[in-house]
């Protein structure tokens, strides 16, 4: 499932969890989940515009715990 938000400079992020093209929903889950660390996800958020693509390490139910504040400053931390 992709989320997409907006940030302040009209750029729109569509975020998925990396692996995202496997056909079993549970391969794929497990496929992004980060190596030794439970219920935490690799994510890659890709721009609109020119900006680069960025992978994000990110825990729980990311698609609905975080607001998209705390996802775009997650961002913009992982873009320096």
């Amino acid at each position: 499932m992709e989320r997409t938000v907006s940030d302040q400079d009209g750029i729109t992020w569509s975020c998925v969890e990396a692996f995202t093209g496997l056909s079993d929903e549970a391969e794929h889950s497990e496929a992004a989940q980060v190596k030794g660390q439970e219920d935490t996800y690799w994510v890659v958020c890709t721009p609109s515009g020119g900006a680069q693509s960025v992978r994000l390490k990110l825990s729980g139910d990311w698609r609905n715990d975080y607001s998209d504040e705390s996802l775009l400053q997650e961002i913009e931390q992982q873009s320096r």
